[in-house]
């Protein structure tokens, strides 16, 4: 069962349109392999404002299947992926079968 601990949330203006459970950095999804601010909790259009949990665990869309305890990094369209060259952006509670499945994921400054 996934869940979510939000220890931190910020707000961002989305300065492209966003999904939801997705990894996120300036308001768009974060790139591929980069950094991220947080994980977006909702979906939004340009110029919404977006909650996004920074610190504490969030539910992310998975681009292929992941480990539990896997390192994570970001996957095209801010999806995660299990870390191969790029920024650690968190560590994978769940384990994902698929490419869409949600899993729960500890987020990892950065």
């Amino acid at each position: 069962m996934s869940q979510m601990i939000s220890i931190l949330d910020l707000t961002e203006a989305a300065t492209a349109a966003v999904t939801g459970e997705r990894f996120v950095n300036a308001g768009a999804h974060a790139v591929a392999a980069g950094r991220a601010l947080g994980v977006a909790r909702a979906d939004a259009a340009i110029g919404q404002l977006i909650p996004v949990t920074v610190i504490g665990t969030a539910i992310v869309s998975a681009s292929a299947a992941i480990a539990k305890d896997a390192l994570i990094e970001v996957a095209a369209n801010g999806q995660a992926v299990t870390r191969s060259a790029g920024v650690v952006v968190g560590r994978a509670l769940q384990a994902a079968t698929a490419a869409g499945d949600r899993i729960e994921v500890l987020l990892i400054p950065n």
